[in-house]
């Protein structure tokens, strides 16, 4: 059984795989789960690479039984969970009245209800991590659009408030058990899903998937006595205001 494992959704690329390698750096053994088996497999391999121990979870997580699939394997090939990331995410740009319903229901199951079902699943393990050393963690990707909805992103940024709601709530509900919740907050990040967006923002101006990971490592290393309930990632050109 490893000393300490995490599962992380979406991980493999982008914010994910850079919370992944940070994970495994930090010595995590990992689950890394994501809908594209070819690019998943690369990711793993990736990190295996790296010296890191990786299970690859291929998953559709807008599908409920997918999600409780990807927490029992991770449970059954680690034995327990000290972290878990709740990264998986799909964005939809659109007005209002030009959205699909195909798409309003995938930004719904992908962002906001596979958060909640990952949770739901791995809070048994969760709990025995925070009584054995007091500090399991649970990390749920939100946005900023989650803060200070945005035009065009209207269901993304419902989404992304839920979350943000949903990890308060959860942070009620553990409280005394070890377990700490934490809410990130990101604003535009240079990975594939912002590259609609980069004609009006160059890459150099976004963030990097890596000052999202190192967030995480600062969790990490906070002690159980120090809750970060959320944290936003502002541009330095948006003079501190939660704005994308």
């Amino acid at each position: 059984m490893a000393e300490r494992a995490a599962l992380i959704t979406g991980g493999s690329s982008g914010i994910g795989l850079a919370i992944a390698r940070t994970l495994g750096e930090e010595g995590y053994a990992l689950t890394i789960a994501a809908r594209r088996p070819e690019k998943l497999e690369r990711a793993a391999e990736e990190l295996r690479g790296a010296g890191y121990e990786v299970h690859a979870v291929a998953a559709q997580l807008g599908e409920e039984e997918e999600v409780v699939r990807a927490v029992r394997e991770h449970r059954e090939r680690w034995g327990r969970m000290d972290a878990l990331v709740n990264n998986a995410g799909f964005g939809f740009g659109a007005a209002l009245d030009q959205n699909p319903t195909k798409r309003i229901d995938m930004q719904l199951a992908i962002n906001l209800r596979a958060t909640v079902i990952a949770t739901r699943e791995a809070l048994p393990l969760l709990r025995e991590a925070g009584a054995e050393h007091g500090k399991a963690l649970i990390v749920n990707m939100s946005s900023l659009t989650g803060k200070a909805g945005q035009p065009w992103l209207s269901v993304y940024s419902a989404t992304k408030a839920g979350v943000i709601g949903f990890s308060q709530a959860t942070q009620r509900e553990v409280a005394g058990q070890g377990i700490q919740v934490t809410a990130l907050c990101p604003g535009w990040v240079d990975t594939p899903m912002s590259d609609f967006v980069k004609e009006h923002i160059t890459p150099e101006e976004m963030l990097r998937p890596q000052d999202i990971a190192e967030a995480v490592r600062f969790l990490l290393r906070t002690s159980p006595a120090c809750l970060v309930p959320e944290i936003s990632f502002v541009r330095p050109s948006e003079g501190g205001q939660l704005a994308l």
